[in-house]
């Protein structure tokens, strides 16, 4: 009996599997292959959670948690999310925050424009990144609030 063909087929599968023939004892054996597709919700405690869900819609049209399963839920657009955790000891906001949210925003200086009308208080980043441009203001409870304008490639 010629073993050949099944040892040939068992290291084509070894390598189909796991893109090399031999394995290299610093790179896990499997990666997962499930993994979160984005962030579903983000919760916070408020002294008065009414209020600031009704500023954040009026101000930047995030809409509320529906109150029943008949009503749809914010859609946010399809786009990069940055999940970075930072040292401790970095500012945010109030000495305690430990938060900040990010919000990617088409145009920054026309929504920039938009709060400042409307009485908020913005203040923009004048350096350009290479990732793009990036605004801050705080909520009427004083958590910080990000504005970030992707770079556009082209």
């Amino acid at each position: 009996m010629n073993k050949k063909p099944a040892l040939v087929a068992l290291v084509a599968t070894a390598v189909l599997a796991t893109g090399q023939l031999w394995a290299d004892p610093a790179v896990p054996a499997a990666l997962p292959t499930q993994h979160v597709t984005g962030i579903g919700g983000f919760f916070f405690h408020a002294k008065d959670p009414a209020a600031l869900a009704q500023w954040y819609k009026d101000k930047l049209g995030v809409d509320p948690v529906p109150s029943d399963y008949g009503q749809k839920p914010w859609v946010q657009e399809a786009g990069p999310t940055a999940f970075a955790p930072f040292p401790s000891d970095t500012k945010f906001g109030r000495p305690e925050q430990s938060w900040m949210i990010d919000f990617r925003v088409s145009d920054l200086d026309a929504m920039v424009a938009q709060l400042r009308a409307s009485g908020e208080k913005v203040k923009v980043d004048p350096t350009v990144y290479p990732n793009g441009r990036f605004a801050r203001l705080h909520d009427p409870e004083g958590n910080p609030v990000e504005l970030w304008e992707p770079k556009r490639n082209g």
